[in-house]
């Protein structure tokens, strides 16, 4: 039950600041930038399959771990830095093999992956730990 509860909670942080961040900062950036090759609205199985995947693994890397030692604190710093990793990833390598991938959509998304990543692993930790 704990998992559950410490997975909707994540997840739902998650899925509503990055709902939030997508249409108003990212959104219009990466549209800026790469125009028509951007699809007109985002394919959603793709996109599911991501937040499920993402979450396992902030799950498995930072909350559950955290929330055993009880440092919801621990949940922040250490999904601040899974986040700008795994942005950092697909970020800096579409940076180095695309043409019309900018220094600005690299910073901005990297920034927001350890941003979006270290609230909601600690929003659901703290959430976790006060339901169950």
């Amino acid at each position: 039950m704990t998992f559950l509860v410490l997975f909707l909670a994540t997840g739902l942080i998650f899925l509503a600041l990055d709902a939030v961040m997508l249409s108003f900062v990212l959104r219009p950036l990466f549209e800026s930038q790469l125009g028509d090759r951007l699809l007109e609205e985002p394919r959603l199985l793709p996109a599911a399959l991501f937040y499920f995947l993402y979450m396992l693994g902030v799950m498995h890397f930072v909350s559950l771990p955290a929330l055993r030692a009880g440092t919801p604190m621990t949940a922040l710093t250490q999904g601040a830095l899974l986040g700008l990793v795994a942005y950092g990833t697909f970020e800096l390598t579409s940076h180095a093999v695309m043409r019309d991938w900018s220094a600005a959509m690299v910073a901005t998304d990297m920034t927001w992956g350890a941003v979006v990543t270290g609230i909601s692993a600690w929003g659901g930790v703290t959430i976790a730990r006060a339901l169950t």
